[in-house]
This record gives C-alpha cells, structure tokens and sequence, in this order.
C-alpha cells in the first residue's frame, strides 16, 4: 500500500492468493492483515473482502485555525486555512450549508443558558474535498446576535471574508477565547451516509465554544 500498489478504496486478494504469492503460511497472511487493520490502514468490508482505507489527506491546523490573523486580517476561514496548510485549492462551494430556526435542546440551552425548546439559529455545513466529504459542522447562535447577517445565509460557501468570527465581530461580539473537547465515537447511520463512511469507520467529534472577553 505504501508502495501505491494498492490504491484507496482497493480490495486486497484473498488471504490464501497472498500466501501463496509470498509462499508463507495463511496464518502468516492473516496477522499481517490483522495488523494493517489494527493500524487503520485496511478495513474488512462485508461481501467485499480487505479494503485499503484512503489516508486523511488534510492537515489541520489546531487552535492556529481561529487566529485571528487568519479571519480578522486576512480571508480565511477555517477550512480554507487547513487546505492551504495541506498544499490543497479550495472554493468557496466546497462548503454547503442550511440554516434553521430550531429549539435548542439540552445542551445548547446549558451553553447559552436558556430554556429548552428556546429558539435559536443552526447553521449546518458539509465540506468536501472534491466530490470526497471531509467533515459536517453545526453551529448555534442566538436570534439576537445573527439576525439579518450573513450567517443566516445559506448561500454555499463561507459567511462573508473571514467567515463567522468577522461577522460576529461586526456585531460587536469579537471572539476573545475558546474551550473545546474532542473525542472519537463509532457514527450514526446519518453520518455513514453523508461521509460516505467505510464499514467499522469512526469519526471524531470536535465540540467548541466561543466567547468573548466577558464571557458571552
């Protein structure tokens, strides 16, 4: 695979066509496969066989994503930063999105603290690289802080130049400080389809919250 012998999304030949192609035992074949797996770089896929996994092609760039070099004086948004960070082109249509008024559930209303049910904007976005999808991001804002701007558009593509940050700022709502916790799970039958998922694939959940100096 390292080679390029085996392009992504490939399946490998049968683990008794391997042995015999590198005349060595198939249990041999079998715990080199187990460990290919166990590396994430191959993927059993049912009525399929071995299937290669296509490495993350994207670099991203942590926390320096929301410098505001980045978004205040300059025009990247936050995807956009990490292409640029991979050596990748992007267009603004890479991004789509929805934008809704929703009741916030639990945990968006113990963010901003509200009642349940209150409504408030989601913002949905999908990004792909290619006809590849990469990740979805969801965002929640308070009717009172995004009416009438750009964030509650859901013309493709960022919010304006330097997306959401600039237009918050313009609202006098400058972003000031971020707390974020990550962790992986397995996906929903949503996510499967919209990231067009291999089989025993997880996915990594990013949770953010922006505030500003006092602590809106």
């Amino acid at each position: 695979m390292q080679q390029g012998q085996y392009a992504p999304r490939a399946t490998l030949p049968k683990q008794d066509e391997l042995a015999t192609q590198y005349a060595v035992n198939v249990k041999t074949v079998r715990n080199a496969v187990a460990l290919l797996e166990a590396e994430g770089l191959v993927t059993p896929v049912r009525r399929r066989g071995t299937v290669v996994r296509q490495q993350p092609p994207m670099r991203r760039l942590g926390v320096e994503r929301y410098s505001k070099q980045k978004w205040k004086y300059g025009d990247l948004v936050a995807f956009a930063a990490d292409r640029e960070a991979s050596g990748q082109a992007w267009k603004p249509t890479d991004q789509t999105q929805s934008v809704a008024q929703v009741g916030a559930d639990a945990e968006i209303a113990q963010a901003f603290e509200i009642e349940p049910g209150t409504p408030v904007y989601e913002r949905a976005r999908l990004v792909k690289d290619g006809d590849q999808p990469t990740h979805t991001l969801t965002s929640y804002y308070l009717p009172k802080d995004v009416e009438n701007t750009p964030l509650v558009d859901p013309t493709p593509g960022p919010a304006e130049r330097g997306g959401g940050f600039a237009v918050l700022t313009l609202q006098g709502l400058v972003p000031d400080h971020i707390t974020e916790s990550f962790h992986a799970r397995m996906p929903t039958p949503d996510e499967i389809e919209q990231l067009d998922l291999p089989a025993g694939e997880p996915v990594m959940i990013l949770q953010r919250r922006t505030y500003t100096a006092d602590e809106h």
